[in-house]
């Protein structure tokens, strides 16, 4: 599988995000494969990027007159396949958007067109001390304009 046509955001067409992972040796367990929680760091930087590419940054929250940050609440993860030292991943991250305060991801670890990995994925707001805020207005804009528009 090609990747689809990709703005400068890293934005396909239907607002899902895509990065390129390539597996390290680090990455994997005794067996040669992925071990199962560097998933979970995977999807962590498809996060991130996807954030950062809408326009939100973690440094940013974190600078604010009233400090916010992001902490998951749920994950989920489906295993499908394995991936090994040196293949070439895309972690695909759609933004599917609010659920009362929780945002709500869902993504996928991709080799070609072959589905490895694919989670669901629950996040809040906090305030820098750990407790519950609600999301910040100004960055419910821009999370708005890269919220996914496809179906499934």
């Amino acid at each position: 599988m090609s990747l689809p046509p990709l703005d400068d955001r890293n934005f396909d067409a239907d607002r899902q995000h895509w990065i390129p992972v390539r597996v390290y040796y680090e990455d994997t367990d005794f067996t040669g494969m992925v071990y199962h929680a560097n998933y979970l760091r995977f999807f962590e930087r498809g996060r991130s990027d996807c954030l950062r590419d809408a326009g939100v940054s973690h440094q940013d929250l974190l600078n604010r007159d009233d400090p916010a940050a992001f902490t998951l609440t749920r994950v989920e993860v489906d295993y499908r396949r394995a991936a090994k030292v040196d293949d070439f991943l895309h972690i695909r991250t759609r933004y599917v958007g609010l659920d009362g305060i929780r945002f709500i991801f869902r993504q996928t670890c991709l080799r070609g067109s072959e589905v490895i990995a694919e989670a669901a994925i629950t996040a809040v707001m906090i305030h820098s001390d750990g407790r519950p805020r609600r999301p910040v207005p100004e960055l419910m804009d821009r999370l708005e304009a890269c919220r996914w528009v496809g179906q499934g």
